[in-house]
This record gives C-alpha cells, sequence and structure tokens, in this order.
C-alpha cells in the first residue's frame, strides 16, 4: 500500500487526494506530511510491535497520520471524535499503545501513554520535508490497522488487520468484480474508526484517486447535506444502505442531478429491495453493488450486482459470491457442511481472514476456530448457499444487530440500562421492518417506584444514558414499560418471546 501510495506521490505529486468541501490537498502533501510524522515515530524508538492510537474525525490530516504510521512500521488505532470518554480510555488499556496522536484535542487524560498533541503535530507537519526512506513499513502478516468494535459488558474488541489482509481486499476491490472507474473520485463519509471507511480510501488511494469527504456536521443535516452533496462531482458512492435511504427522500438524487455518479457500493447491513428499486430508478445507468463480510474478514467478501434480474428473482436481495481467494461454508450447530439450500452459520477462511483480537486469547479462540484442519472464523451469521453460489443473509445466530450500519450487541445495551437508576429490569430488542431490517430499538423496562409519567421517565432515562459513556447509537428509541418481563424455565429473561411479541 505504502510503495503504491508514494509512487503517485512522486510522479504526480499535485494530483489531487483529498477534497473537503472545496479544501483540497495532493498526493504531494500526502507524502511529505506523512514522512514527517514517520522520521519523527522512528526517533522516538518506539516497541514496533505496540500499536499507536489516533484520536481524530475525518480530515486529510487522519489519513497523513495513518500513513506515517504505517511508514514507521506501526499499527495505528482509528478512535472517533463522537467516541464517550470511557470507550477511549477502554481501547487505551487494551490496546497497550506505544503512542496516541491527537489530531484533535483529546477530551481526557491517557496517564501512561505518550501522547503527540495537536500542536506537536503541527510542527512535525511544518517543518522541511525529511529525504525519508519508508523501507521498514508494515508488511506481510504485521498488523495494519486495529479497529475497535462493540463488545458484551462493554469491552471493546481488537480486530487486527494486517497489511496482507488488506492486499486481498484492496486488490479485489480493483479488480473486474468492481470495474471502478480509472479515477475514481469516491465518497468518504465513514468515521474511520468504522471499517466501511476502508472501502473508499483503500481502493481509491491505491488507484490514485480523490476522496470527497462529506463530514458528519453536514450528514447531520438535511437542508446541508442537499446543499453540499451536488457539488461534490462524485463518479463512487460507498455508505451503508441506511445512509442511501436518508439521501433517497430527496426527490432531486437522480441521474439528471449526478450525471458522472457511476457506482453505488453498500456495505455494513442489509441491503433491502426496496432501497436497491427506487436506486435503480433513479440510476438506471449507474452499476449498484451489495456487499458482505465482518470487520474480521476485512471489509467484505461477497459481492453481487443489483440488476434488473437479480431485483425481479429476488425479493430478499443476495449479499453475493465470494470473492475468488476467499472460502465460505454454510454449516449446522455441530459445525457440519449443510447441502446447498440450507440454512447454517457461516463459516469464512481466506487470505483476508484476521488473526484475531488484539490481547485477547480468550474471544480469538472462541470466534477463530480450526475446521478439519483449517483456520476459519465463526461469523455469527446465518445464511444459506444456492445452486448457482450465490449466498443469501439470514440473520445472526446471536443477539447482536445492524442498526444504521453499527454493528450492536443486545447484551452490552442490557448492560447499561441495568445500571441506569429508575430502571429495575430492563432489555432491548429489535425491531424489524418488512424487508428483515432492524429500524428500531425497543427496550421493555420495569422500573423503580417513581412519580414520573411515562413520558417523564423516558425522558429521564435517556438523559442518563446520553450522559454517560453509551454510544448515542445504542440508546433504544422507544421504551415500553411493564410490570415484569417474562421469564425461561431457565430463570432468565426471555428475550426470544419479547422479540416475537414486539414484531407481530
Amino acid at each position: 500500500m505504502v510503495t503504491a501510495i508514494d509512487q503517485i506521490a512522486q510522479t504526480d505529486p499535485d494530483r489531487l487526494m483529498y477534497d473537503d468541501l472545496g479544501h483540497t490537498n495532493t498526493y504531494g502533501e500526502l507524502k511529505r506530511y506523512s514522512d514527517a510524522l514517520a522520521a519523527r515515530l522512528d526517533a522516538l524508538k518506539l516497541p514496533r510491535e505496540a500499536p499507536i492510537l489516533v484520536y481524530g474525525g475525518q480530515t486529510f490530516t487522519m489519513l497523513a497520520t495513518f500513513l506515517g504510521i504505517t511508514k514507521s512500521g506501526h499499527a495505528y488505532v482509528p478512535i472517533d471524535t463522537h467516541s464517550p470518554l470511557e470507550r477511549i480510555t477502554t481501547i487505551d488499556e487494551i490496546a497497550k499503545p506505544a503512542a496516541v496522536v491527537a489530531v484533535e484535542a483529546l477530551p481526557t487524560t491517557l496517564p501512561d501513554t505518550l501522547v503527540i498533541t495537536p500542536d506537536d503535530l503541527e510542527a512535525i507537519f511544518g517543518q522541511p520535508a525529511p529525504d525519508y526512506v519508508a523501507d521498514h513499513a508494515v508488511s506481510g502478516d504485521e498488523t495494519y490497522y486495529i479497529i475497535f468494535t462493540s463488545g458484551t459488558t462493554g469491552k471493546p474488541k481488537g480486530v487486527q488487520i494486517s497489511h496482507a489482509n488488506l492486499l486481498s481486499y484492496v486488490n479485489w476491490m480493483l479488480s473486474d468484480d468492481f470495474d471502478l472507474p480509472q479515477h475514481p473520485r469516491s465518497l468518504s463519509q465513514a468515521p474511520y474508526s468504522f471499517d466501511l471507511s476502508v472501502m473508499d480510501w483503500g481502493p481509491t488511494l491505491a488507484s490514485g484517486g480523490t476522496l470527497v469527504a462529506l463530514p458528519k456536521q453536514v450528514t447531520d443535516n438535511f437542508k446541508a447535506l442537499f446543499e453540499t452533496l451536488p457539488q461534490m462531482d462524485l463518479n463512487v458512492w460507498v455508505s451503508t444502505p441506511s445512509f442511501m435511504d436518508i439521501c433517497l427522500l430527496e426527490p432531486t438524487f437522480d441521474a439528471a442531478h449526478y450525471p458522472n455518479l457511476q457506482r453505488f457500493l453498500f456495505c455494513g447491513e442489509e441491503l433491502t429491495h426496496a432501497t436497491a428499486a427506487t436506486l435503480h430508478n433513479r440510476f438506471p445507468a449507474a452499476r449498484i453493488f451489495n456487499t458482505y463480510g465482518p470487520t474480521e474478514t476485512t471489509v467484505a467478501v461477497t459481492q453481487v450486482e443489483i440488476t434488473d434480474q437479480i431485483l425481479a428473482d429476488y425479493p430478499r436481495l443476495p449479499i453475493g459470491y465470494v470473492k475468488d481467494d476467499t472460502t465460505i461454508k454454510v454449516v449446522d450447530d455441530q459445525l457440519n457442511e449443510v447441502a446447498a439450500g440450507t440454512e447454517g452459520e457461516l463459516l469464512i477462511y481466506g487470505p483476508s481472514m484476521s488473526k484475531g483480537y488484539l490481547h485477547n486469547p480468550e474471544k480469538t479462540a472462541k470466534a477463530f476456530i480450526d475446521w478439519h484442519g483449517q483456520r476459519v472464523y465463526r461469523s455469527g451469521d446465518l445464511g444459506v448457499q444456492l445452486d448457482n453460489g450465490l449466498i443469501m443473509y439470514r440473520g445472526r445466530t446471536d443477539f447482536q444487530i445492524k442498526l444504521h450500519g453499527y454493528r450492536i450487541e443486545l447484551e452490552e445495551v442490557n448492560h447499561y440500562l441495568s445500571q441506569e437508576a429508575h430502571i429495575k429490569a430492563g432489555v432491548a430488542v429489535p425491531r424489524y421492518d418488512r424487508n428483515h431490517k432492524v429500524n428500531q430499538l425497543i427496550a421493555w423496562i420495569v422500573p423503580e417506584q417513581t412519580e414520573l409519567t411515562e413520558l417523564n421517565l423516558t425522558k429521564a432515562i435517556k438523559e442518563n444514558l446520553q450522559g454517560g459513556d453509551m454510544m448515542e447509537y445504542m440508546i433504544p428509541q422507544r421504551f415500553v414499560y411493564k410490570d415484569s418481563l417474562p421469564m425461561t424455565p431457565n430463570g432468565k429473561i426471555d428475550i426470544k418471546s419479547i422479540i416475537a411479541e414486539v414484531n407481530q
């Protein structure tokens, strides 16, 4: 990756690499900044195997920092500015980093970790460009990046993705399977702490394209979003289906107003038939791809182009064909392979499969298992492989869900509910729409004694949860109050019966 990106910088330094609402940066600047940071990190003589945390938002400086860390031989861990304080300190404790680069000011102190502050970074980038030789960059099976996903009881898991994993993924994205434009101008909307972002920066930077940033403050404001989007001149779109649903609310989001938009790539959650059909009607000449893959297998491992034929044949869309260098097996509860057309858990293996979770051998051993002498990843996803090789997604084996592209473990939500002062007992369950997509998280609550009305009680609970360490996207949208919760014969809360009732 480093060689490919640096080569573009050397042969065409003025080529546009980043466009942030009209503020642009070139490949030459990317090389100069990343070389300067790499030289500074080398001088610190940090232990090579220790990762480096990077705290910041969606900016050019973040990407230059990632590349500088890679050049100096370290893995990086992106942490988004919208993360609760507890998440930052927990990641710091788990990762045991050599340093943290604060692209934006850290909102908390990390007393045992060396911090490179925004002022330090500005000084590093402001120095004359060193004649840097990137001869000890991350390579092969060394870890390139670590993405922390949601974990049960508040403990996130750090998925380690190696340079070899990333190359397998990026080379596939640049293959005829997607046939991306020669000079992509790709939407960069997903935060860098979400591995969907690798789908935009990976293939775009490797092919000398331009990342066109859409910052959160714009996406959060519908009016600003549709003032900004038409000016971005995109030819490749990368997002979750949920974000596309927001964009399709605008009637002018169509081929007439976005004539250059020729590829749509979706990942992160299920693409519904309704979303794909509407998009296909609006952009009849564009090519739409549905992809699937857990963070643990590097962004995505299957793809299918959503054509008229696919829309006609499948009321629930397939997640695609597995990429050439990867294998997916469908197995039953006993891990025996099942026949085509039979539902089972998806086991995935190939060169883009992670080595496991950082400093977490127990969770690694549970998820990455030996299967007939082959190391495989147990996805926890249910699916069916059809005779023609297409794979259909059928949901989760556990109670982990996807809402608006975010992976949420219900046990983690329940953990936070159980700690809230007004709640005696509570569980969160998903509500599905008719396309089998989670559209709401609903909490069933047995409240403590209170004089509050249900409306005010809900307000108080939400305020407490928002003021704590819970990620905003994990807070249930609806609260239903009960005298008691149904129990299983084992004396556990009967979550399955609650899910059934909520989805009647």
